[in-house]
């Protein structure tokens, strides 16, 4: 079946869960490969099944590139821990999971797969368009498209988990979005993530040799003060993956030297640190 198909038939099939951005309302229709509102409003599907459905122009710093190598690090199990630590809070029965600024995709469809259950609904979506696109590739029963989390395309109540892997937060909508009883599950990276890498591009004396995300985890607290923490730490053997892909990967890149890369190409690392934040709170 064509990836529009594909696309077409998810979202009939779901179409309580999508709202029109321009009147607010719930789609009502999918006639052919065009998805429409019962005020005439409509849109078109792209070739590769995904909607398009942000309603002013995003630049996302993700090119393709880095997406591509983000994709080869998870897929070699990255994220492993963390999506299992996702995947335990989450009950044994259905869910409709949104993956906050999914990106290239593998998290949400790693986590679908962990649940075991074949009534799951997963929806991912990005500002990133290059993501979208790389994350439909995926042989995966998740579903994803492009948009932007402080207006998100879908109906009150619409899912019953929401996560968020080191996006942004748009709490007003996620708590629209969100059923009564469903999970906020939010990862934050803490001091220590990617530090070996950090610590190769960066001098002590340069701002990003050190990070602290406290602030993200206050700010989570203050909106929810009965959320629960956990933290996630492990390291990853980096000899299972090209290091570049690693540099590639993250933004730290962007901030160092051409020089100081050009070390950190030579020189590589034996394995990484992954140190985040699980933040969960029922609604």
């Amino acid at each position: 079946m064509k990836k529009i198909d594909q696309g077409s038939q998810f979202v009939q099939a779901h179409l309580g869960l999508f709202r029109c951005l321009v009147c607010d309302q719930p789609y009502a229709a999918v006639e052919g490969h065009t998805l429409k509102c019962a005020n005439g409003h409509q849109l078109d599907f792209s070739k590769k099944g995904t909607l398009y459905f942000l309603t002013h122009q995003v630049q996302s710093e993700y090119d393709a590139d880095m997406l591509a190598a983000r994709r080869r690090i998870l897929q070699a199990g990255f994220f492993k821990p963390i999506v299992t630590a996702i995947n335990e809070q989450l009950p044994a029965e259905p869910q409709r999971i949104l993956d906050i600024g999914s990106g290239e995709g593998t998290p949400l469809a790693d986590l679908l797969v962990l649940h075991q259950n074949q009534e799951d609904v997963g929806i991912g979506f990005d500002i990133s368009k290059a993501g979208v696109n790389l994350a439909t590739q995926l042989d995966t029963a998740a579903y994803y498209c492009v948009a932007d989390l402080a207006q998100l395309p879908f109906t009150a109540q619409a899912f019953t988990a929401i996560m968020d892997v080191f996006s942004p937060s748009a709490y007003h909508e996620f708590e629209r979005v969100l059923a009564p009883g469903g999970q906020l599950l939010k990862v934050v990276p803490n001091a220590n993530y990617l530090i070996e890498l950090r610590h190769l591009l960066f001098e002590p004396t340069d701002r990003q040799y050190q990070y602290d995300n406290q602030r993200v985890i206050d700010l989570f607290m203050q909106h929810y003060p009965q959320a629960k923490q956990h933290r996630i730490q492990y390291q990853f053997d980096l000899s299972t993956v090209d290091f570049h892909d690693l540099m590639v990967m993250t933004p730290l890149h962007w901030g160092a030297t051409a020089a100081s890369l050009a070390h950190a190409r030579a020189t590589g690392l034996p394995e990484i640190t992954i140190d985040v934040s699980l933040l969960t709170m029922s609604m």
